[in-house]
């Protein structure tokens, strides 16, 4: 499989250019991975405005520390993390990492699979977006992020049994608004 070229350059010669400081090589490597970057950005937050906030931040972090990038993991996991870690800052600024709110009310029973299949992506994300800042942030790194309750653990310095309960709940609280949307009988 032949590289990714962009503008007749590839990623490694974007990345080296950029070191260089060559300003269309860091539009074309901005280009490159924007799309996806903003959807992460979006995951981590309630509202656009904020998740532009923090993926212009990002991305300027990218560009300051690019120098740091050793190559052992690919390119984009590197971007992705720095999207991440910017996300998780920007909510722990605001303090709110270890919501609760009374869940006495949900159900203990969970809607079947086929439900949560028939949901479109853009419903499933205004669902996890609709979640309180601490469960969103732990559903999209467990999830959608594939991270360990370890390393939730230690990125957000908060215990592991935290991050389960944190986790637990937001499923729960997913799997009322899923049956509220579809009016499931449980």
């Amino acid at each position: 499989m032949s590289p990714l070229l962009v503008n007749g350059r590839t990623e490694k010669e974007l990345i080296k250019a950029c070191l260089s400081g060559d300003r269309l090589a860091q539009r074309d490597i901005f280009n490159m991975y924007a799309g996806k970057m903003m959807a992460v950005c979006l995951r981590y937050t309630r509202h656009r405005l904020e998740a532009e906030d923090i993926f212009q931040d990002a991305f300027v972090k990218v560009f300051a520390h690019m120098h740091e990038y050793e190559g052992g993991a690919p390119f984009e996991a590197w971007v992705r993390r720095i999207m991440i870690n910017t996300a998780i800052k920007n909510n722990r600024k605001k303090s709110v990492t270890n919501e609760d709110i009374g869940l006495e009310h949900i159900k203990e029973d969970s809607a079947g699979p086929e439900v949560f299949g028939a949901l479109s992506e853009e419903e499933l994300t205004k669902l996890v977006s609709s979640l309180p800042d601490g469960y969103r942030i732990i559903f999209n790194l467990f999830a959608i992020e594939g991270y360990s309750h370890k390393e939730i653990s230690e990125l957000l310095n908060i215990e592991e049994s935290t991050s389960r309960s944190q986790l637990a709940k937001a499923r729960k609280i997913l799997q009322e608004k899923v049956q509220e949307l579809y009016k499931v009988a449980v």
